[in-house]
């Protein structure tokens, strides 16, 4: 990761109050793409019997990584919101296991920003949850 990507990733984050109570981490960032990790924590769990982490928590890390990939674009100038997010669930995250997410945005228009992203466990077979979504290109 650059040297100015991470400060911007670890900026992206802390400003995110949310972020740093998730637990969320950057893993790497670079043009255009973000990969993050949020640790297994109780306190996120969505089932008290099946102990499955909340699928708001999973949203949250999709949403701040897709953020963070557009972050990062070259083509970026100034901040982001989402203006859209798909999330489609696949299947329930592990208990106890680290979920990981990846993201690209993969097309940059003067205004707006085009994301993909999907979310994984420690198995890795199958996606978690996968995620398509737009963001807004700003300026300072």
């Amino acid at each position: 990761m650059a040297v100015d990507q991470m400060k911007m990733a670890q900026q992206f984050i802390a400003a995110i109050p949310h972020a740093n109570e998730l637990g969320m981490q950057y893993t790497e960032v670079n043009e255009g793409f973000a990969a993050m990790q949020m640790p297994y924590d109780a306190r996120f769990i969505g089932d008290p019997q099946t102990k499955v982490i909340h699928g708001g928590a999973v949203f949250a890390l999709l949403d701040t990584t897709c953020g963070a990939a557009v972050m990062s674009h070259p083509k970026m100038k100034g901040h982001t919101a989402t203006i859209d997010l798909r999330i489609d669930y696949m299947r329930p995250a592990t208990p106890g296991q680290t979920i990981r997410t990846r993201a690209t945005c993969y097309r940059m228009t003067r205004s707006v920003a085009f994301v993909r992203a999907e979310a994984l466990d420690d198995s890795d077979e199958h996606p978690v949850a996968t995620a398509t979504g737009t963001f807004t290109v700003g300026g300072n």
